[in-house]
């Protein structure tokens, strides 16, 4: 059998903190337990707020831990077509469709919260006609293109994948996956012909990445992945789940909101060994 493949697919978007080495972290100690390998990914996505400088400033941290990887490294802002691909197979299935509701639609038609806490798309542009989706689309409208989750489960029937935990030897069980919660989600923008959702499982499975560890914050979102990845005939990995950092507020750690970073905690004195102390490994 192939050996395990484990990926750590941080977003260069600003500095890396102590809950990004936690992720890191416990990535490469499941890989070395696993008798795998960990992969480096860079998803690069949003290449607006993503910058060269915030890529090189995590290469510096991860090799600053002790963490190295095999090269070269893949970044997702260079396999924008192989995603376009990816939704084009799905456009073909008759699964996605042009979305032109604004966020403030959204929110004054939302039907309820999905698992992030943010509007639930109300389905309003699935209905819409051909003919207006062609005189919106060749006017140039502001557009996403949402995935029909619906009529992609009515393809797919259930859905279960396989999570393991709490140690990454303990035997895998399986969990129903629940696509419905999230409604109709975006998988492209005018802008971007990718999201995080379609290009997460197409670098999977191009990686052969064989278990996934993420926090618990991206648990829910396994949902659709495990949808897509039955869609397009992707291998589905095993999933772990670690646990989150939570700041003095009681919220998780983020970029977002100016937690310290490693760098700062290097130039304060911290060690490698001092940083594994404060994550709990």
């Amino acid at each position: 059998m192939s050996k395990p493949v484990l990926r750590f697919a941080p977003s260069p978007n600003g500095p890396l903190h102590l809950g990004h080495a936690l992720s890191a972290l416990v990535t490469w100690d499941a890989a070395q337990k696993l008798g795998g390998m960990a992969l480096l990914r860079i998803e690069d996505i949003d290449t607006t707020r993503c910058k060269p400088e915030f890529v090189a400033a995590l290469f510096e941290d991860l090799h600053w831990l002790g963490l190295s990887w095999p090269e070269p490294v893949l970044y997702q802002s260079e396999r924008f077509e192989l995603y376009a691909e990816a939704a084009n197979r799905l456009r073909a299935m008759d699964l996605l469709y042009p979305c032109f509701c604004s966020r403030s639609d959204i929110a004054q038609n939302a039907t309820g919260t999905d698992p992030d806490g943010a509007p639930l798309y109300p389905g309003t542009c699935r209905h819409m006609s051909n003919a207006e989706r062609i005189e919106r689309l060749e006017r140039g409208d502001p557009v996403q293109f949402r995935l029909d989750t619906e009529a992609a489960m009515a393809r797919t029937g259930l859905l279960t994948f396989s999570v393991i935990g709490p140690s990454v030897l303990d035997r895998p069980q399986i969990r129903y996956a629940r696509p419905e919660r999230w409604g109709d989600v975006v998988l492209q923008r005018k802008d971007t012909p990718t999201s995080y959702h379609l290009s997460v499982v197409v670098d999977d499975a191009a990686q052969t990445i064989s278990h996934v560890t993420r926090g618990r914050d991206l648990e829910a979102a396994t949902d659709i992945h495990v949808l897509l990845q039955m869609l397009l005939g992707l291998p589905a990995p095993i999933y772990f789940f670690h646990r989150l950092l939570l700041g003095d507020d009681g919220q998780k750690l983020s970029k977002s909101k100016g937690s310290q970073s490693l760098a700062d905690l290097r130039a304060q004195g911290w060690t490698p060994d001092d940083v594994r102390r404060a994550v709990g490994l």
